[in-house]
């Protein structure tokens, strides 16, 4: 519901603050007083496109802002929570502005947001009528909305829908199991030859180190039998050998140590030099002995080097590389053998769901076949009531056209629902978007929301136009429709009829005058008195004739004895 609309440097209007109320808010006004421009700053709130010249002149910008109750709409309020904003009070502000540089931009709370965000959270709270904007009900997707709301298939068709999409995911991951079925198997292929080739290797840890340096030992075999030859001599004990000359040396300082006593702690120490040298000779004579030169071998450490490298090369840069290879590959075997399970689990899943599916989609198109018959005569009898006597209103109902010829079934099930009408005898039956009198429109709107009031959503719904062409009873009649709208809704309707606007819960004056050399539009409530004049003056064109007084007198008794 729309509870303040605040308005400024829009056209003639400087600054206006306007108050709506809930059930039927009537603006009337002269001619050219300015009813079209706070239409206009509607339609801005709404999410029209914003144009350069409606700025008042002298002005940068203009600015419209409306105050929108959400509370009793959960799919706004949804709306809202998917983008992180958050009413306050139960109540949304809605801010719009126009620059003269030509940009413009919108705001939710105090969050910017796009003009598209601004129509589509909008479309769940206001319809307006007369224009083609914001009239949810030329959108046919809506018909079946509705439809299902009246025939009580909303629950049915919302399964329907969760369903659907659940099927249609299930379809894509089966269809891509499927489609990767082919490239999988090569994978298998080659993980499977990549584990065999390595069981093969039969790889050891620290191998490739151990072999590099025995290689490099064969390599230079009669390089290393001369250093050791070369060791040897050195520390041997034969003339001229370390140890010769240690032994020799140990003599000598023991002779000094019987001498001098405190050099006994240095003939000690050489004497263990001595016996480390003759250990260290031992052992370069044992590793020598050990040594031996085998072309075969070297042969065979160069193929087994080169078998590492191999596999390095493609599975790893270390032997511990490769190892972790040939795990990760076995456990991607593994889940590759579990996919034809998956597979038969969801051909399955799918199989079931599917049946699901064509049950539920069969049993809403016969709930809306039989609902659309009666809601169809429901609507004509309204249409009738309103003037269009002659008039014909339909439900059309197709079946989606598969491929191969068949009925497809969508999210919403087999069916395509059209709201067409034939407005005069003789006329072919169109669809709702193609109807172009603004007149005609508002009154097939204003019947089929007289229908669906207490099932549609919308809570505020904005008549121009609708009085366009119709007085004496029908104009009556379309006050009294009104009036039964505006229990269950807010209605905001601008009209030059008097049979109309004495039906008003809240009745606004839309004015214009001048000040200080510049024409200016403001909106005023009427009440008592001046409400009677108003209606004078919309029964006569002037207000103070007293006959005319007295038939508004009448009239407003007659609809608000309470007043």
């Amino acid at each position: 519901m729309l509870e303040e609309l605040t308005i400024r440097n829009y056209a003639l209007i400087d600054q206006l603050d306007v108050n709506f109320e809930p059930g039927l808010n009537i603006l009337s006004g002269e001619t050219g007083a300015g009813k079209s421009i706070v239409v206009g700053a509607l339609g801005l709130l709404l999410g029209d496109k914003g144009e350069v010249g409606a700025i008042r002149s002298g002005s940068e910008q203009a600015e419209v802002t409306g105050l929108l109750r959400v509370d009793a709409h959960p799919e706004a309020q949804q709306w809202l929570e998917a983008r992180d904003l958050q009413p306050e009070d139960g109540t949304v502000l809605l801010r719009r502005l126009v620059r003269s540089s030509g940009q413009g931009s919108s705001f939710i709370q105090s969050t910017k947001v796009t003009r598209k965000d601004l129509q589509e959270f909008t479309a769940f709270l206001i319809d307006m009528h007369g224009q083609h904007e914001h009239q949810s009900l030329l959108s046919i997707d809506n018909h079946r909305r509705l439809l299902d709301q009246y025939a009580g298939n909303v629950e049915l068709a919302a399964d329907l829908y969760s369903d659907f999409y659940k099927l249609s995911k299930l379809k894509q991951e089966l269809e891509q199991l499927k489609k990767s079925e082919r490239e999988l198997l090569r994978e298998k292929d080659l993980l499977e030859f990549a584990i065999q080739e390595i069981d093969q290797a039969a790889l050891k840890k620290g191998e490739e180190e151990e072999l590099t340096q025995e290689r490099n030992m064969l390599n230079q075999y009669e390089k290393l039998f001369d250093l050791f030859q070369s060791l040897r001599g050195s520390l041997a004990e034969s003339e001229g050998g370390g140890l010769a000359s240690l032994r020799e040396g140990l003599r000598t300082l023991q002779r000094i140590a019987e001498i001098l006593p405190d050099m006994a702690g240095q003939s000690s120490r050489l004497e263990n030099a001595f016996y480390e040298v003759e250990d260290i000779l031992q052992a370069v004579k044992g590793r020598q002995d050990g040594i031996s030169y085998s072309p075969d071998r070297l042969e065979a450490c160069e193929e087994r080097l080169q078998q590492i490298h191999r596999l390095e090369k493609k599975y790893g840069e270390s032997i511990d590389a490769v190892v972790a290879y040939r795990s990760s590959s076995q456990e991607r075997l593994s889940s590759m053998e579990q996919q034809e399970e998956q597979q038969t689990k969801l051909s399955t899943e799918i199989e079931k769901l599917e049946a699901r599916v064509v049950n539920q989609a069969k049993q809403l198109s016969s709930r809306r076949r039989s609902a659309a018959d009666e809601l169809e005569k429901k609507i004509e009898a309204k249409l009738h009531s309103l003037g269009m006597e002659n008039s014909h209103f339909k439900i059309a109902s197709t079946y989606r056209e598969s491929k191969n010829g068949g009925h497809a079934c969508g999210p919403y099930g087999y069916d395509r629902i059209e709201f067409q009408i034939s407005p005069n005898r003789g006329e072919q039956m169109h669809p709702l978007k193609d109807i172009a009198s603004g007149g005609e429109i508002s009154r097939i709107m204003l019947a089929i929301k007289s229908v669906f009031a207490e099932t549609d959503q919308i809570s505020a719904l904005i008549f121009d136009e609708i009085d366009v062409g119709i007085g004496g009873e029908v104009a009556r009649a379309v006050g009294d429709h009104l009036a039964q709208l505006g229990v269950h809704k807010q209605i905001l309707c601008i009209t030059h009829l008097a049979s109309i606007a004495v039906r008003a819960d809240n009745h606004l004056k839309v004015v214009k005058y001048e000040q200080e050399g510049r024409t200016l539009t403001k909106v005023e409530p009427v009440k008592d008195i001046q409400r009677v004049e108003e209606i004078a003056r919309m029964l006569s064109g002037d207000r103070n004739d007293e006959t005319s007084r007295r038939h508004a007198l009448e009239l407003l008794e007659r609809y608000h004895p309470e007043e």
